[in-house]
């Protein structure tokens, strides 16, 4: 073969090659011919290995498929789950749910609360008075920088406290359930599962008062704009979902999907409310609660949803046990003892404990809420004492204070179902999942 004018391509097993009529392996003068052969053919440059069949080499050569359709996979649109585990909070004596994240350059490991009613995200950071011996080191990430008062982030940030004048560091002070701390706004490249989303904003803690801050951190998943749906842009399209994992659970068994792929393609929805007021919260259209088979009566203005005043109902990841207003809870305190018969007493925050062998008695309850019907499984509606002889309807009223207008619909009757998310068509899904 003249070298001169020989041209040969590979293109996946096989050889493209110019020639002429009288040689089948030459090239064309011209070079406007091309043949295609295939790689182990007499014109090929590639010799078959030795004592071979071609049966045995189209074997061999089909067994590299696998690897290559990997390959081609990896050339497509991102259609991945997006997703991170989640395990109950028992490891840090809290009653939340924490999640696994990586903040900076190299990534520091923490393991932050989960809040669907909070925006911004903050960790405890290294320096900081009042708070737990695992910090994030900003000195240490290569990609930490500082923000100012003069950024557009900063006057997003609940709290905020700058100077009058001038463009000082952008800090600002918040309460937490019965805390506060103080914190400077920053930014670093923050990582939730396989994502990594740069110049991610958050406050760096620096002083803690009270014991209710979480100790590594909180991620904010409400509705604002420093939220994580918020700064991941259209990265997850507005939608994300969680399956909560029993409290007797250890493990990171839960999760946390972020975006509309990987999540259930048939889910009962209910509409997704907005409050101007209290634009962070996720209010839902709660109009009832059955036990067993009784609607329990009461005036339905105690669920009426009004953005002016803040009542209604919200689905929250941060609170422990489902809290209703005053006369709602009584009514269905009422309704319950009646089915269930016997004596009663209370353990903390739960009125409504009874000896475990009446267990059985025990009533479903059902959530009502807009075209869509929740029935909790008995290990939702019911918690247990330490000792186990004892059985707690896990429910209570709200606090008598300004925010006893609000039912919260709270994360232990949230255990082992998929509540999703869907900020941009305004619902919210909810699904039975065993995540334990």
């Amino acid at each position: 073969m003249d070298a001169k004018f020989s041209i040969a391509l590979f293109l996946c097993g096989v050889w493209v090659m110019s020639g002429n009529a009288t040689d089948p392996c030459a090239s064309q003068p011209d070079e406007s011919d091309l043949n295609v052969i295939p790689i182990y053919s007499k014109c090929s440059p590639f010799k078959p290995p030795k004592a071979d069949s071609w049966d045995t080499r189209i074997v061999t050569m089909a067994s590299e498929d696998p690897l290559r359709v990997m390959y081609l996979s990896t050339l497509l649109a991102k259609k991945t789950v997006s997703s991170a585990p989640i395990a109950s909070g028992q490891a840090f004596n809290i009653g939340n749910y924490v999640v696994r994240v990586k903040l900076g350059t190299p990534g520091q490991l923490l393991f932050m609360v989960l809040d669907t009613s909070t925006d911004e995200a903050f960790v405890p950071c290294s320096g900081c008075t009042g708070c737990s011996t695992t910090t994030f080191s900003p000195k240490a990430s290569t990609s930490y920088s500082p923000l100012d008062c003069s950024v557009p982030q900063c006057g997003q940030v609940r709290g905020l406290s700058c100077p009058a004048t001038g463009t000082g560091a952008c800090s600002f002070n918040q309460s937490y359930a019965g805390s506060s701390f103080s914190a400077t706004l920053v930014q670093d490249s923050f990582r939730l599962g396989a994502d990594i989303i740069p110049n991610y904003s958050f406050g760096c803690v620096n002083a803690i008062t009270g014991a209710s801050v979480p100790a590594q951190g909180l991620l904010g998943l409400g509705r604002g704009p420093l939220s994580l749906l918020s700064q991941s842009g259209t990265n997850y399209s507005g939608v994300f979902s969680y399956c909560l994992p029993s409290f007797k659970s250890y493990y990171f068994s839960g999760s946390l999907k972020l975006g509309p792929v990987g999540q259930p393609k048939s889910i009962r929805t209910t509409p997704l409310l907005r409050n101007p007021h209290r634009p962070s919260l996720y209010y839902v259209n709660f109009t009832g609660i059955s036990v067993g088979r009784v609607l329990v009566p009461f005036p339905s203005e105690y669920l009426e949803f009004n953005p002016y005043n803040g009542s209604g109902t919200i689905i929250d990841s941060g609170t422990v046990i489902t809290r209703f207003v005053e006369p709602v809870y009584n009514a269905v305190r009422e309704e319950f003892r009646k089915q269930v018969g016997g004596t009663f007493s209370s353990i903390g925050a739960f009125d409504t404990c009874f000896v475990k062998t009446y267990e059985t008695l025990a009533p479903p309850i059902t959530l009502h809420f807009e075209e869509l019907d929740l029935k909790l499984p008995l290990e939702n509606s019911l918690i247990h004492s330490s000792a186990g002889s004892l059985a707690c309807l896990a429910m209570a009223a709200a606090p008598d204070n300004v925010n006893s207008v609000l039912n919260v619909i709270a994360n232990f009757q949230q255990q082992n179902l998929r509540i999703l998310f869907d900020t941009v068509n305004n619902k919210v899904g909810i699904a039975r999942e065993v995540c334990n």
